[in-house]
């Protein structure tokens, strides 16, 4: 029985080949490694001492520079706005206290004061909203389309500019002619007030419906107050006050000029009186 030869043991080429066919398609490290060795445990890492807190240091306060205030809070600026107005003896000084006041913004973006044109001592009182682009150039009020017409109006039934007196409820120009806002309405709305109350005419007319609104303290619509007759309370008289439409509404909707008409004849009525 003859033994069993041993095989030569492979040369370098065909242990690289056994190594490809196995897998094995790169060298790890130069020396080998024993996987069953146990590890050494990896040193703790080192506690670091937290950095010591910066120092607060007291930051001055910023100057205060009154040119670059704003307005005041809404609420604020209504309660000087009812104070200053009382104060107020004259149109004059009325007038005055406007031009000084900056409790509405809106006078920051307006050209000027509107404040009122025609005659104070007249028996009728126009109050519109607030001013246009025509106004705000030329600081009177209805001047540009809708002002012309009004003249129209009222030269109807025998009166002009030096018959009447016309005012806003808002002095200021809001920007593009926006509606103003119900904060701005309340701010401006003792100035106003006070303004009839000097005049004290015998007829208040609103024209439109955010002045109806505001002066005689209804939420109905202008189709619905106008051409009626309500009680304007100065806390001293009681004035007799008539809604009627806007003339800027008018331009647009001239179908509604007949109930103008008639609203303009209970005015002359009454004046006639």
């Amino acid at each position: 029985m003859s033994l069993p030869t041993s095989e030569p043991a492979p040369n370098l080429s065909q242990l690289l080949a056994f190594y490809v066919e196995a897998g094995v398609d790169c060298a790890l490290g130069d020396e080998p490694v024993d996987r069953l060795a146990e590890l050494e445990p990896a040193p703790a890492p080192a506690i670091r001492e937290p950095p010591p807190a910066p120092i607060a240091r007291p930051v001055p306060a910023a100057p205060v520079l009154s040119g670059l205030a704003g307005p005041p809070a809404p609420d604020a600026a209504i309660a000087s706005a009812r104070e200053l107005a009382r104060t107020a003896p004259t149109l004059e000084s009325l007038r005055d206290l406007l031009e000084k006041f900056d409790g509405c913004a809106l006078k920051a973006t307006a050209s000027r004061l509107v404040f009122a044109d025609g005659n104070p001592k007249a028996r009728v009182m126009f109050v519109g909203e607030a001013p246009g682009r025509d106004e705000d150039i030329e600081g009177l009020p209805f001047v540009g389309r809708s002002g012309k017409l009004l003249d129209r109006m009222i030269a109807a039934i025998g009166l002009d500019r030096t018959k009447v007196y016309i005012a806003n409820v808002i002095p200021w120009r809001p920007p593009g002619n926006r509606t103003p806002t119900p904060q701005e309405t309340q701010i401006c709305l003792p100035f106003v007030q006070r303004q009839i109350e000097l005049v004290n005419p015998d007829v208040l007319v609103t024209l439109g419906n955010p002045s109806t609104q505001t002066l005689l303290g209804t939420r109905e619509g202008i189709m619905r107050t106008r051409g009626k007759w309500f009680d304007y309370d100065t806390g001293t008289r009681s004035i007799r006050a008539l809604p009627t439409f806007h003339p800027a509404y008018l331009l647009r909707s001239p179908s509604y000029k007949r109930m103008s008409w008639q609203d303009l004849r209970a005015i002359a009525k009454v004046l006639a009186t």
